[in-house]
């Protein structure tokens, strides 16, 4: 029937007119189909198709008819644009109650793909290439038998503005320092100039010298941090730096103390409004942190580069 099926929607216009000729000629609807080498049922339709109409052209239909307007259409997808994270049904649901007219969430679906909007699955983990994959197992191997005595020192900028320095060691309570964004404001972005003179003079070298020979400073990938005058302003002040995978925040322990922060000052009474206020309240739950979670933190460092090695790579739970 398939076959058929083709044939018939492939009749041109003159091959239909000699049917319907043949068949007028009184010839019958099976010998028709045999000279032509079709179905006895599509000659059957064309010929009903015929006497009921009076042409054997075939009607080319636009379909079933659209079930919104343009205006719809649009309204639509304006209602995707203002809350991204409504869903099709949703959608569906408002449109239908504005329009008075029911509107599936299929057809929202196929009008936010014309209007260029398309459902994306949020990445859970920053995505490893194989050559990631290779250089974390090759940083796991080298520190998974290093001790918890060597110091550690993080810094990161947050949504509120201030970057916070946290330096600290196994057995001792640490030193922390909150450094006010509003030092870069108005500089641009960080580039190695900034890095250099706004963070690594000011405070990094402070740290070192409070806390000696032994320390060591972590920082992250960004372009900034691993220029050449940021290398040769560390060597020249004999500030050791910890080399480190890309994206891989799952093997580096600092990330549960800015949950833990992050958690004590949600849990606030009356949370932090102004940039002193949250510079107050960081050093005060930084001054609160029990020691024995920096402890745990540092001896946790063999298991996960163990765990991330069974992987070969890639991410790990934390």
């Amino acid at each position: 029937m398939a076959n058929n099926q083709s044939v018939r929607r492939h009749l041109d216009a003159f091959t239909r007119g000699r049917i319907i000729g043949k068949l007028e000629e009184g010839r019958s609807v099976t010998s028709v189909a045999a000279e032509f080498g079709i179905a006895h049922s599509i000659v059957s339709r064309l010929w009903r198709q015929f006497q009921t109409t009076g042409t054997a052209i075939r009607g080319f239909s636009s379909g079933r008819p659209r079930g919104t307007t343009p205006a719809d259409d649009r309204y639509i997808v304006l209602q995707a644009r203002r809350n991204r994270r409504q869903t099709a049904g949703e959608i569906a649901r408002h449109t239908t109650q504005a329009t008075e007219r029911p509107i599936s969430r299929f057809t929202v679906a196929r009008r936010l793909h014309g209007g260029g909007l398309f459902a994306r699955r949020p990445v859970r983990c920053v995505p490893l290439t194989p050559a990631d994959r290779r250089r974390r197992s090759l940083w796991c191997r080298e520190h998974r038998n290093e001790g918890g005595d060597e110091y550690s020192l993080q810094m990161r900028a947050d949504s509120v503005r201030v970057a916070i320095l946290i330096a600290y060691s196994s057995g001792e309570s640490g030193e922390a320092a909150i450094i006010p964004r509003t030092s870069l404001k108005g500089t641009g972005s960080v580039n190695e100039t900034r890095y250099c003179n706004k963070i690594l003079l000011p405070y990094v070298r402070l740290f070192r010298g409070a806390m000696g020979l032994q320390f060591l400073f972590m920082d992250d990938n960004a372009p900034c941090h691993r220029t050449v005058a940021a290398e040769q302003l560390l060597e020249s002040e004999d500030i050791g730096r910890m080399d480190w995978p890309v994206r891989s925040p799952d093997l580096n322990p600092i990330e549960h103390v800015w949950d833990f922060l992050g958690r004590r000052l949600a849990a606030r009474t009356l949370p932090p409004v102004t940039i002193r206020e949250l510079r107050l309240a960081l050093q005060d739950e930084r001054a609160a942190m029990p020691q024995q979670l920096f402890d745990t933190l540092i001896l946790s460092m063999g298991r996960r580069c163990e765990t991330c090695l069974a992987v070969r790579g890639d991410h790990i739970p934390y």
